[in-house]
Order: structure tokens, then sequence, then C-alpha cells
């Protein structure tokens, strides 16, 4: 199967729709979605979206809490263009028909998150993204009506003449294919499921940043993980991400003997920057014994119940009352600010590849993201992207084999292959999580680089089913954010090293690039 088009989204969250709105009457779009175009992170996002629309606040306030936020690495040029356009495109959104929550005079209701001097977050109840994804979608539809072809798995990029012509791909039912265009965006989302414990959806393997590095594309800050502290944890239960607009609201996180205790690891309690309170609660289930809760017991049953019904119907799910129950939480791996190296326009080092929203790094989180700043940053540079590939010239859609594959994908890989995906996960949880030092990054290094040396010969010589390309590029986007710790010998931000406990300006205030060959890193265009 031989597809050519003029613009190729791989991906159909919110940076994916937000870049296909700006391609309007531009040419052909096509979407590909390895599931169905609702299963991305965009639509898993509660909080909401950050925006400077409110009383008392202003673009300069909002960027100054990102870069706080961002401990001294967010790349400035890119909070300016976050806070002053994102605000404008969220009043699009709104003209969109987006249904944000409002008060009792009628005006958007703005929740407070950690690490925002303001209340400035725009939501719907609990289930933002969901909401967000539904107003762009339908004006996308409406407007430029693309192709979309779900289950489709973009397994790598063509690469002819030191530029990208398109992707290969392959369908549920085994069919390989490629296609060929003008200019290719990726807007593949995270890579939560490298770790055991994550609040990320299934298909968050990391795929882009994989396939963009095996191309030759550059990828930047891939040691900065951020944990959310509050994932729903108990027994036999998913990592279900509790929001951060719970604590926003006033919930409290106990220990097991009911006591508050954030006080004692930051001023700003509950609503201190997440890393830090990621880490508090780890500390003060080690200093206890016991684990640690969220509660709501406090507030008003019914404000809690009218306000988080998603969270509160999962909740019970499990038998407990999210109004009346201490919940019980733990960390969970839950966005990568690092990615695939872009400038603003959302333009990768490789030529005619573009990428925008968590699969890609213009450095504008630094090393720790500020609460509801991911939807905003896939909706500005999603759009800025889209722009730039209005402005693309050069066409890459003659015709050729549609692969190197054949017409259909066979099995072609070692039967192990959950059992291997499972045993790298429980490592990289335990050994690359919140808490780093030299020996355990170095044994997974090793480790990886072994497992990679062991999985990469599969690429390049035989074709292989979805579960194998899961493993494979879990196991290189691994092996880079392994690396990338390893390098880095300070704790910054989501990055934490017991053995370099302190942040390091002198040597450290850079950014790191990996490309080329697993392990390598050097510095970042971004650092210019």
């Amino acid at each position: 199967m031989l597809v050519t088009t003029d613009f190729l989204i791989v991906g159909s969250g919110i940076a994916a729709l937000s870049t296909a709105a700006q391609l309007t009457g531009a040419g052909e779009v096509l979407i590909l979605t390895k599931a169905e175009r609702s299963e991305g992170s965009t639509g898993y996002a509660q909080g909401g979206i950050a925006a400077a629309i409110g009383p008392g606040d202003s673009p300069a306030l909002h960027a100054a809490d990102t870069i706080r936020a961002g401990d001294g690495l967010c790349h400035e040029a890119a909070v300016t263009v976050l806070v002053t356009e994102g605000a404008l495109l969220v009043g699009q959104l709104i003209d969109w028909g987006a249904t944000f929550d409002r008060d009792a005079t009628g005006a958007i209701a703005l929740a407070r998150e950690g690490a925002h001097s303001v209340r400035r977050v725009l939501h719907a109840r609990d289930a933002t993204g969901r909401e967000i994804e539904r107003a762009v979608w339908k004006h996308v539809s409406a407007n430029l009506s693309p192709r979309v072809l779900t289950h489709a798995s973009v397994t790598d990029l063509l690469v002819e003449d030191g530029e990208c012509a398109g992707v290969r791909f392959f369908t549920n039912d085994g069919t390989a294919g490629a296609v060929r265009a003008r200019a290719t965006l990726l807007a593949t989302g995270g890579a939560g499921q490298v770790f055991s414990d994550t609040t990320n959806p299934a298909v968050a393997t990391g795929d882009g940043i994989a396939m963009a590095f095996r191309a030759g594309a550059r990828i930047a800050d891939m040691e900065f993980v951020q944990f959310h502290p509050t994932a729903l944890s108990v027994p036999g239960g998913p990592r279900f991400l509790l929001s951060e607009a719970l604590r926003g609201e006033g919930a409290q996180l106990v220990n097991a003997d009911g006591d508050r205790f954030m006080a004692r690891y930051h001023e700003a309690g509950e609503l201190a920057p997440r890393d830090q309170v990621a880490r508090a609660m780890v500390q003060e289930a080690q200093r206890t014994g016991r684990p640690v809760s969220l509660s709501l017991q406090h507030l008003d049953p019914d404000f809690v119940h009218a306000r988080f019904p998603l969270v509160s119907t999962t909740c019970r799910r499990f038998g407990l009352d999210l109004a009346r129950d201490r919940i019980p939480v733990g960390p969970a791996a839950h966005y990568l600010m690092g990615g695939i190296e872009t400038d603003l326009d959302g333009r990768s080092s490789l030529p005619g590849l573009y990428a925008a929203g968590e699969t890609a790094c213009t450095g504008v989180h630094g090393a720790n993201r500020l609460a509801s700043n991911s939807l905003l940053e896939g909706l500005v540079f999603g759009a800025r992207a889209g722009r730039a590939m209005r402005a693309e010239r050069r066409d890459r859609r003659r015709a050729e084999p549609p692969s190197r594959y054949g017409s259909r994908i066979p099995d072609a890989f070692p039967d192990n292959t959950e059992a291997v995906l499972e045993e790298v996960r429980r490592m990289m949880w335990q050994s690359v999580g919140l808490f780093r030092d030299r020996p355990q990054l170095e044994q997974a290094v090793t480790a990886l680089t072994d497992r990679w040396t062991d999985v990469a010969r599969h690429v390049t010589a035989l074709p292989i089913r979805a579960e194998a390309w899961k493993l494979v590029n879990v196991v290189l986007v691994s092996g880079l954010i392994a690396s990338a710790a390893l390098w880095r010998e300070e704790s910054r931000g989501a990055h934490f090293r017991s053995d370099f406990p302190a942040r390091d300006d002198l040597h450290w205030r850079r950014h790191g690039c990996q490309q080329g060959a697993l392990g390598r890193v050097s510095e970042s265009g971004l650092n210019r």
C-alpha cells in the first residue's frame, strides 16, 4: 500500500489537531493513529489548561511561574511564545465551542494548581482534555475534512537524501504500507509506558522519539521525566491519575496517622512543584514505614463529587468515597519534558520532519513542567508547526516501492516479548525513577544497551509484529532516558541524583542532546 499526501500527521491529540487546524486550504492532510483517535494522552488530561486570562494575571506572571518550575533550564523564548500565544489560542478554543466550567456570575471558573501563583487553569470538571479534543476535532472536521487512518502503527521514517519523505506503517490486520508527504509531523505523545508505574495510556511508548532517533534526528533533555505525586495506589488497580486540581481545591496529603506532612518538606505544602511533592511523599512513607494518602474529608462532599465526577466514579469502583475516605496515593511516571529537539516552529534537525506536543522538546518546560502547561504546549506549538508546514515547498511525494517489508507483516520476533518488556519497565522504575545514583544508572545503561543490541537487529533485518515494535521502542527510549540521567551529574527539577543532590548551575545549566549512538550525550542546540 502506497499513499501520497501533502501533509502527514502522526497522532491525534491536541498537538496533532492544532497542527491540522492550520492546514485548511493548504492541501491534502492525512492523520495516522495507532489506536482509536481518542486514545492518546489528551483525552486523559483531567486538570485543565493554563492561560493568563483572569484578573490579576498576565503572560509575564505565567512566564515567571513556568520558569520557576523549570528550575533554571527553560528556553525563555519558548516560554514567551507559550504564554502570549497561549492566551489568544485558548480564546479561540472557546470560539470553537469548548465548554469550560463557569462560576455563578457566568465568568470562566479558574482553578489553581501546584507552583502557580494565581488561579489560571481553565477546566471542564475533571475531563478537560476530552472536552478540548472534542471541540478542536469538530472544528477540524468541519473545515478541513482530513483523511484519518486508525489502528495504523507507524514503524519508521522514510529518509531520502538526508530528508524525511514520509513514514512506513502497518495496519492491525498486518498490511504494510508507506506514506509519502511534503511535510511530516510527529505528535505521538509521551513515553510513560517505559516505567512500570505510570498514569499514561497504553499507547504512550515513545514511538515518535524512537523512530526520529533511529532516523538520525536530535533528541534532547531525556533525563527529565516528571513523576506525578498522586496516582491511585490500590492493590490490583490501575495507576489512575488523581488530578493536581484536587490539591488546588484544598485536598491534603496525610500520613498514616492522619497528619499533614508537606510543610516539613516545602514551604508551599501540597502546592509545591510536582517533583518535590513526589519525593516528599516517598520520604514520608519511608520515615513512617507506612503509606500516605490524599484527604478531602474537610471539604463539602457535594462540591467534591460535583467538581471531580470522573475521579469520584473511579474511586467508587475500588470501594472508596473520594469525599469521605483517605485515598491511597503514590507517585507514577506522568510526563516527559524531553523529546525530539525542535525550534519554535516545530522543525526538527531532520529536514521535512516536524514534531509538537509531548514528543517534542522546545525546552519550554525546562527541568520540570508547570501543571496544566501540557495541553497549552500542544495547542501553541502544534499551531506554529502547522503554519511552518504550510510554507514547506519541497515535494517528496514521488512514487517508490511501498515498504521494505513487502505486502504483509509476518511474525518474526522472540516469543518472550511481553516478559522482556515487563523486565525493562521494572528496571526503569527501580533504577531510573524518582531517586537516581551512578551505580544503578550504570547498571541500567549497560543492561539496556545490551538489550538494544539484541532487538535492533530485528528492526533492520526482519518484519516484526506490533507487540515487538512496542518492545523495540520502549527499550530504545529507556536507554536514552537512562543515558541522559547518567550524564547529568546534578539534581535539577524532576531529575534527582542522590550522589549529586545539589543543583549545579556552573557546570550543568545546559541541555543535553542524543543523536546517532545510544549512550552518547553532547550539548544540545537548545543552548544556543
